[in-house]
């Protein structure tokens, strides 16, 4: 079993870090936050100040940040990561950042001879928790076979995108995609109010017809079909309109980069902005339906 440096212990990183203390392996934690540094004790986990420390005696590395910026500091910076890690080292970045950052720490990191990779998350709180994640794997095929074990503790479906960046990259089409079908299907819902047609109703037809997907099926955005969705906890969060809109403009920056037409991409970043703005950035992101109600 490894011993694990875990950097960011929040409503993600926390539940993770837990899953590989019950697989068995070695738990070293980093945060900003003692009440998060106290339950990984009470898990059987060990906290460390900082986190050039725990990379120092670690065998992997996992981040878990905020934004580009963080994982920029944390890896690059004078008492960073790369600096602190032995040759050899698999540095595993789970943060949802730019392309840009992911593949400037992964060029540094491959100079010091460490084994790093971009692998971003999707399944929100709930899929931390149970270990269902989806990792989207940018980097290397040998830090992908070194890593594949470990993610597999944390996750369900682990899918290797390519190189360096390339999870990065996946996560926010993938999230582009998730933003413009919830406001479509929410706008759907709301058409539907008008015209006197019942959710249940459209829900029976559309989950079954050319209409269905996640934000339908699995998120449903109106109380009652999917009793699952946070649709009926009052949009209590699971993934937040905030986050969303984070991942929402990371796409806007990679397609103007790239030199790639998402106009819908585009325009979905504009609502959940001004949803957002209106105070409901703590919401769950499907609670767009009701700023859509108006």
């Amino acid at each position: 079993m490894a011993r694990i440096a875990f950097i960011g212990l929040g409503n993600m990183g926390l539940p993770m870090a837990v899953n590989l203390i019950k697989a068995g392996h070695q738990v070293e934690g980093v945060d900003l936050n003692p009440a998060s540094i106290d339950k990984l004790k009470a898990e059987g986990g060990a906290s460390v100040e900082f986190a050039h420390v725990a990379a120092a005696r670690a065998d992997v590395v996992i981040t878990m940040l905020p934004a580009g910026k963080q994982v920029r500091e944390v890896y690059l910076g004078g008492n960073g990561i790369v600096a602190a890690a032995q040759p050899g080292k698999l540095l595993i970045d789970c943060s949802t950042i730019d392309v840009d950052t992911a593949r400037a720490v992964a060029a540094e990191a491959e100079k010091k001879g460490l084994l790093m990779l971009d692998a971003p998350v999707s399944g929100g709180v709930g899929g931390a928790t149970a270990g269902t994640l989806t990792f989207m794997v940018g980097g290397s095929a040998q830090a992908y076979q070194r890593a594949e074990s470990i993610l597999q503790k944390m996750g369900k479906t682990i899918v290797h995108a390519g190189g360096p960046g390339n999870g990065q990259a996946a996560k926010i089409c993938n999230n582009m995609i998730l933003g413009i079908s919830m406001i479509a299907v929410s706008e759907a819902f709301v058409m539907a109010e008008k015209l006197g047609l019942d959710h249940q109703k459209l829900f029976d037809i559309s989950s079954k017809s050319s209409g269905q997907c996640w934000a339908m099926t699995t998120y449903c955005p109106v109380p009652g079909p999917v009793p699952t969705s946070p649709a009926n906890r009052d949009y209590q969060p699971g993934f937040t309109a905030a986050m969303m809109l984070k991942d929402l403009r990371l796409a806007q920056d990679a397609a103007k980069a790239a030199g790639a037409n998402a106009e819908l991409g585009a325009r979905a970043e504009r609502l959940y902005s001004a949803y957002a703005d209106s105070g409901e950035g703590g919401r769950d992101f499907s609670g767009i339906i009701r700023f859509i109600r108006g």
